[in-house]
């Protein structure tokens, strides 16, 4: 009988004791991909973030930039690397996206990858060069029906957030203009201060630097309602009735990494989130922290999946 016990106390106990790799996970460095250049949003959060991981776990989270094509380059290295949990890959709603703007990707978006949680729920901010003569959303509009084709807006490469959250708005205001995609949020930004280009919806994470210099004129934020970060900044929806898109960060492995592996890189994600000085970083940038379970992920990957499908339809956006 005694024995018969113990075994049914084995058995208990059994699906709470992880494999000796995954008690020991991370035993060495750890490479985070982040698929766009330094200086966007994704960079932003993916840094703050991993460096405090990085101490949660006693191992370094080593941050390698890999931008371009939209983030198909990095993406393509973390799908091909070994399912093991050194690979990390930080990446956007883009990852969705590139699905429905590219004839062919090398991977799968949703096969390929195991999504570990997102990291911030990403707001975006219309914003445009000082010396564009318009004030707020309605003038830009105007002057845009006034000179069809001629105002040129930057983004973070074709099929990112910042290219279908303009793409999407001109579709909804009725307006013409010209894109122009860079590798990343970072490159854009730096176009549009130096006068190459004189709009851009890009992440207030990517922009605040430049916002608070004054180097950019903050004229709408891409939720339906006003933040209370920028109190005075109007919604795009009070000039353009309707229009509501944000975006999120999020943390990936290759598929086929252990369930164990996982589980551990959400649960310090998930601490590193929730620490106070990593919130105060993120939501001073209007990066709302996000920390989900793997299994939600899963959920909210298919249907941004079905819902970018939408927006690339309705708002026109190609790969040009």
């Amino acid at each position: 009988m005694i024995s018969a016990i113990r075994f049914a106390l084995l058995l208990l106990a059994a699906p709470l004791a992880l494999p000796v790799s995954a008690q020991k996970y991370p035993e060495k460095a750890v490479r985070v991909v982040i698929v766009f250049p330094p200086g966007g949003s994704n960079d932003v959060v993916g840094r703050i973030v991993f460096q405090k991981v990085s101490e949660l776990a006693g191992q370094q989270f080593v941050i390698d930039n890999r931008g371009g094509a939209a983030g198909q380059i990095g993406s393509e290295i973390v799908a091909k690397s070994p399912p093991d949990g050194y690979t990390v890959m930080v990446q956007s709603t883009t990852h969705v996206a590139n699905a429905h703007l590219y004839k062919k990707l090398n991977y799968d978006p949703l096969k390929d990858f195991i999504g570990i949680t997102t990291l911030a729920r990403q707001v975006g901010m219309l914003v445009v060069h000082p010396a564009l003569p318009v004030k707020n959303g309605k003038e830009l509009i105007a002057l845009a029906k006034k000179r069809p084709g001629e105002l040129v807006y930057a983004s973070a490469g074709n099929g990112s957030y910042v290219h279908l959250s303009m793409a999407l708005m001109a579709e909804m205001a009725g307006i013409k203009m010209v894109h122009v995609p860079y590798k990343g949020g970072g490159p854009a930004g730096t176009a549009l201060i130096a006068g190459e280009t004189q709009a851009m919806l890009a992440t207030i994470g990517s922009l605040f630097p430049h916002i608070k210099s004054k180097r950019l004129r903050p004229i709408g934020v891409a939720t339906e309602k006003r933040v209370s970060q920028f109190p005075d900044v109007p919604a795009i929806a009070e000039f353009v009735p309707g229009y509501d898109f944000t975006a999120w960060v999020g943390s990936f492995v290759p598929a086929g990494t252990p369930k164990a592996v996982v589980d551990t890189l959400n649960a310090l994600l998930g601490k590193a989130l929730a620490d106070p000085g990593v919130m105060e970083k993120l939501v001073a940038q209007t990066l709302d922290p996000m920390h989900i379970s793997p299994e939600q992920f899963a959920v909210r990957l298919k249907s941004d999946y079905d819902k970018y499908q939408q927006v690339v339809k309705v708002s026109g956006a190609r790969v040009d």
